[in-house]
């Protein structure tokens, strides 16, 4: 298992080195287009929980308009999914192009960075911020005992169309069979996705990765 971490640190910072070096070109276009289309700075930044539950600063680019933050109360009532997560199909404080990236999942580059950082790994749970983890039932909690990442199994196999409890498992389960086939297994999933939003037609199409990888049934204890 330490040789497995090892590796995985190794692929973890090859892969996001290369891939920042590689799309630095977009990235410097994403920032233009970003600080051109409407106020405010190009990088969303936000205080999350991650292993042992450290916070650390976590990066998106900017996909909403300046004050989404300070409107989120009044939009609360239109929540999509259960738990203590927030998620409405059409944002109403999304910018046009801040749409069009979460679409295509460009908002998350920047994510490389923690995960260069060490503060993430490129596969692991999605890191909540402290006022979700506050609503945590007790057995939530496992979530910290291993790294979060930019994608994860909740990813490839459905996403907020899944209960949050069905997802902290699915989390669970990748922490307790963490090995090189299922992280490679997301990790080229999500990047066929990825390739596969870049190219369709529909430029707004906000859709979820399906996957063959085969997770199983979930034991009981997971929730203890």
């Amino acid at each position: 298992m330490i040789g497995f971490h090892i590796l995985k640190r190794i692929i973890d910072i090859v892969v996001s080195v290369s891939t920042l070096i590689i799309l630095f070109p977009l990235i410097i276009w994403i920032v233009w287009k970003i600080k051109n289309g409407s106020k405010g700075p190009a990088f969303f930044t936000q205080i999350r929980v991650g292993q042992n539950k450290r916070e650390f600063r976590f990066y998106k680019f900017r996909t909403m308009i300046e004050n989404a933050e300070q409107l989120l109360p009044q939009y609360k009532h239109l929540n999509e999914v259960d738990g203590p997560v927030f998620k409405i199909t059409h944002d109403p404080r999304l910018t046009k192009f801040g749409r069009w990236m979460r679409a295509k999942n460009l908002d998350e580059l920047p994510q490389l960075w923690n995960v260069i950082k060490g503060d993430m790994s490129l596969v692991g749970f999605r890191p909540p911020t402290p006022s979700e983890t506050k609503q945590y039932k007790k057995w939530h909690m496992k979530r910290f005992e291993s790294k979060p990442g930019i994608t994860s199994l909740w990813a490839v196999k459905g996403g907020h169309s899944i209960s949050f409890d069905k997802w902290v498992e699915m989390d669970l389960w990748y922490a307790e069979h963490e090995s090189l086939s299922p992280y490679l297994k997301i990790l080229f999933v999500t990047v066929w996705d990825i390739v596969d939003r870049m190219v369709t037609r529909d430029k707004y199409q906000n859709h979820y990765i399906t996957s063959d990888i085969k997770i199983g049934e979930f034991p009981n204890n997971l929730r203890k």
